[in-house]
């Protein structure tokens, strides 16, 4: 057993508590018994600490899934590490109850889920290492992922964005307009967010307000001043934090991710009242995230959407982190960059031909995932069989592949 407090718990746990009932006695134990909650707390500081050291970016571990052991994902694969301990249902529980609130506490034991931040320091000296957990139950028991956010923020010039895209970025060279960044889980939204605020933070004079859920990476405010709201603890919702934000007088507001209408509507309400938004999405390319955004409304209401987005949308980044040669991660994108053409195809819903219009635009920064991906290949960085693998259009990405 991991815990050396395990054998004295568990002689004072009854067997015929499971559930919610043995997780509230389990956390009555350690919230009496602060040495308890030390150690419990230290295992956890020890198994982050080894998921930095190894450069994973998350970690899972607890329920009959686990099979008793800890699982790490390093460069897009999840696998076990057989060399650290082991823990019984009864001492996950209580090593996961030693780092929530008392709030967080009674939201898991209510929704059977809690998402949120951690900040721990992992080695003397350091600054505090910033984590993403969220716990849950399996089988009526707890368990828990850990992501990793990066405490090194990617130079914007290091993401490979042409020039014309970056000031599209830039409030100096525009005050306005919605900025969208998707992909799916894992594919590094967050992190180019957060490089897009660095650059903002180091070239303009303003404020920016962040709406997450929960905040990952905290910006020290440089030339901007930098508010950061986390969904649950400072504000009730990404809607309301946006509505709230109007009246703070933001220039640049980020929402963590547009989930539904009603935060759909409002952040095409703060850009068209003059306020530069960025966003998330999950969907795949920027034709899927334009139709995701208009089927999200009643059909009575699609027109009027279509007419807000084409007057508010600015870029579109559809990105994935695909697998190199070396066995690493690189970052695979779509970029959209919305001019007269595009606002046309979208206020007439043509918006099937924006893809020609992305595939044709590379003189303004333009460049669908496929183009992208066979310049990485051309460039040796990835295989023929990842480009491939990873494009939206097969057809064409065949194309590039053996005509270009």
């Amino acid at each position: 057993m991991g815990l050396s407090f395990t054998p004295e718990m568990q002689v004072t746990l009854p067997d015929y508590l499971t559930g919610t009932n043995r997780f509230q006695n389990i956390n009555k134990m350690i919230t009496f018994n602060a040495s308890w909650r030390k150690v419990a707390y230290e295992h956890l500081k020890k198994l982050l600490k080894y998921m930095r050291d190894i450069g994973a970016s998350d970690m899972d571990f607890g329920g009959p899934g686990s099979n008793n052991k800890i699982w790490f994902r390093l460069y897009g694969k999840k696998s076990p590490v057989d060399d650290l301990p082991s823990y019984n249902d009864d001492e996950v529980a209580a090593i996961l109850l030693s780092v929530l609130s008392d709030d967080q506490k009674v939201t898991l034991f209510k929704k059977k889920n809690v998402d949120f931040s951690l900040g721990m320091v992992l080695e003397e000296g350091e600054r505090p290492n910033r984590f993403r957990g969220d716990i849950y139950y399996e089988s009526n028991v707890l368990v828990a992922n850990f992501r990793r956010i990066n405490q090194d923020l990617f130079k914007m010039e290091n993401l490979g964005f042409p020039e014309q895209i970056i000031k599209r970025f830039d409030l100096q060279y525009e005050k306005a307009g919605l900025i969208l960044i998707t992909g799916i889980t894992g594919s590094g939204k967050s992190c180019t967010l957060d490089s897009i605020v660095d650059l903002n933070n180091h070239n303009n004079n303003a404020h920016i307000i962040i709406i997450g859920n929960p905040i990952e990476y905290v910006h020290k405010s440089i030339k901007c001043i930098i508010r950061h709201r986390e969904v649950g603890e400072d504000v009730l919702s990404f809607q309301e934090g946006t509505i709230q934000s109007l009246r703070q007088d933001p220039d640049i507001i980020v929402v963590g991710e547009m989930r539904d209408p009603g935060t759909i509507a409002t952040v095409l309400e703060a850009t068209d009242s003059g306020h530069k938004c960025f966003t998330t999405l999950h969907t795949s390319s920027a034709i899927d995230s334009i139709h995701r955004i208009i089927a999200e409304f009643p059909p009575v209401e699609q027109e009027r959407v279509r007419n807000r987005l084409a007057d508010t949308l600015k870029v579109i980044v559809s990105q994935k982190l695909v697998p190199d040669r070396t066995g690493k991660l690189t970052l695979a994108k779509e970029v959209l960059s919305v001019n007269s053409s595009v606002q046309a195809a979208i206020r007439n819903a043509n918006i099937n031909e924006i893809y020609q219009m992305i595939n044709e635009g590379k003189k303004i920064g333009m460049a669908t995932m496929e183009q992208d991906l066979f310049n990485l290949y051309r460039n040796n960085v990835v295989s023929k069989a990842t480009a491939m693998n990873f494009a939206n259009n097969k057809k064409r990405m065949l194309q590039l592949l053996t005509y270009s």
